[in-house]
């Protein structure tokens, strides 16, 4: 399933680095790109939505 989800917080590389870490160790085999210039976060993935906005808010970041 893929998603969309816009991430205010991401501020350059190095948080699009962090975001990506997060949903990796959660679930090794999603597909994560992060738009820094848009802040959108776009997953392929088995996980729920619900569970890598949790991610990605532990990680640091907040989730539209």
């Amino acid at each position: 399933m893929a998603m969309q989800l816009k991430v205010p917080s991401i501020a350059c590389g190095g948080c699009a680095d962090t975001i990506t870490k997060a949903i990796k160790n959660h679930e090794s085999e999603a597909d994560v790109q992060v738009d820094v210039e848009q802040k959108i976060v776009t997953v392929e993935t088995k996980a729920s939505e619900e569970s890598i906005k949790q991610v990605i808010t532990a990680a640091g970041h907040t989730v539209e």
